[in-house]
């Protein structure tokens, strides 16, 4: 598999059926962080979903058990979490931008 199919595939993954299916990854892995924050008394956030995502199937990839959905999967994750951290950081700008006015 090409990496410009890995990350068209992931593309598709993550901008079509699987965001109707599930909402949107910002949304979902913000729900995902809120439930461990609780379970596991510790804050976690959107981004940190994305990246534990990632690093289960990079586990998965180094234990021989993945599959190229792994390498499609972890493209996937590494976009939503790049796309919440991006938002997240501008967001945080604009704010400080409009808190000096």
């Amino acid at each position: 598999m090409k990496r410009s199919d890995i990350l068209h595939k992931a593309e598709q993954c993550v901008c079509g059926q699987r965001e109707q299916d599930y909402g949107s990854p910002e949304n979902n892995f913000q729900v995902i962080a809120d439930f461990w924050t609780v379970y596991k008394g510790v804050k976690f956030t959107a981004t940190d979903v994305a990246m534990m995502m990632a690093l289960l199937k990079v586990a998965r990839i180094r234990s021989g058990t993945g599959t190229e959905d792994s390498f499609v999967d972890l493209a996937g994750y590494a976009a939503c979490g790049g796309e919440i951290a991006t938002e997240i950081l501008a967001q945080c700008a604009c704010e400080a931008a409009n808190s000096i006015h």
